[in-house]
């Protein structure tokens, strides 16, 4: 079955850097396009980043345009987001996303907060 598990949220303060990665496991990775979104506290579910599924092109909402880079690993069925330059509002449960056979399938997220 098709898994996704985040990881590398925490606590950061403004101006910092994390790195976020999704494990996948279920699915041929390497044939998915894959996708980051999230969620702040008391906001709706935000698009935040995809990346096709050979990695050669790349997308991002405008607010974290020249901030986050998403990147994979196809050999580790692994994608990542590098979130550098944090704002306060970055604050949110990030997860990520594939879609596969029609269906979308979720990871649980990982939680980054933004503060100093």
């Amino acid at each position: 079955q098709v898994q996704l598990v985040e990881s590398g949220g925490g606590l950061a303060q403004p101006g910092g850097s994390l790195r976020l990665s999704c494990a996948a496991s279920g699915f041929t990775f390497s044939n998915y396009g894959m996708t980051w979104a999230r969620r702040a506290p008391g906001k709706g579910l935000e698009w935040v980043s995809g990346i096709w599924a050979d990695g050669s092109d790349t997308y991002y909402e405008d607010s974290v345009k020249g901030r986050f880079t998403i990147s994979r690993d196809n050999a580790k069925n692994t994608v990542y987001l590098q979130m550098n330059s944090l704002k306060p509002e970055d604050t949110a449960v990030y997860y990520c996303k594939v879609r596969f056979n029609g269906v979308d399938y979720w990871g649980k997220g990982t939680l980054v907060t933004v503060s100093s």
